[in-house]
């Protein structure tokens, strides 16, 4: 079986020194990059799995990193960051990495979360999962291929917020509360907040916006949550 394939980018040598053992033994392959400078051409060129990636890189901002992958690719990515600022966390996110862990930190909760987000991953692109595409409101979704489009056009998100777009199109004009949303989209619970949840949903409508300008199906529900609206 091969092995999940991690690109660290990191600047501080025994940091990345520490991260590249840990991940080599918990059974993936770690490869090491000490700029960002040659990130995106290596995640180009190179088989990738998960991105560790350091925000505070000296030559390019991790944040630009970021967006950059984000722009072709919807490979998963944990931050790693100095900043403990629930407001560079969020920025993060809004960016498109799907989780964030702060120095200094364990080397287990890194190998824990690396784990975590794989799983999230692994479902949508399972070969066993139905093949059955999802027709709502102008959405079409096929979750075996991780695709999405709206009125044709293609939606690129990232892999949770596939997970609630799929949750929303499944159950059209339920309200989900923000509990709910986290309980059946979310494989790990323990540090998402309702402030993450908020970023997600914001992020996708911000997306579906850039192919249509009417109003988004995904509605407020003052005091409650969210629904998905049918469009008529």
């Amino acid at each position: 079986m091969t092995k999940p394939q991690v690109l660290i980018v990191e600047d501080e040598a025994h940091i990345a020194e520490v991260l590249v053992a840990y991940c080599q033994n918990s059974g993936f392959e770690a490869t090491h990059l000490a700029s960002g400078s040659n990130v995106i051409n290596h995640i180009r060129t190179h088989h990738v799995d998960m991105l560790l990636l350091d925000l505070m890189l000296p030559d390019t901002d991790g944040m630009d990193i970021c967006k950059q992958v984000r722009a072709f690719s919807q490979l998963p990515i944990i931050m790693i960051t100095a900043k403990s600022e629930e407001i560079d966390r969020l920025l993060g996110l809004e960016f498109g990495a799907d989780d964030y862990i702060c120095k200094p930190f364990s080397p287990r909760e890194v190998i824990a979360r690396i784990k975590t987000v794989l799983r999230r991953v692994t479902p949508i692109n399972s070969a066993n999962q139905q093949a059955s595409m999802i027709i709502e409101s102008g959405f079409e979704m096929k979750p075996d291929e991780f695709e999405v489009r709206f009125e044709g056009a293609l939606i690129d998100l990232t892999p949770q917020e596939f997970k609630i777009l799929k949750l929303f199109l499944e159950n059209t004009g339920r309200v989900f509360s923000r509990d709910d949303i986290l309980n059946r989209a979310y494989t790990d619970t323990a540090d998402v907040s309702d402030r993450n949840i908020d970023t997600h949903i914001k992020n996708i409508r911000k997306k579906v916006g850039q192919v249509s300008t009417g109003e988004s199906p995904i509605r407020s529900v003052y005091g409650v949550g969210y629904k998905f609206t049918q469009r008529i």
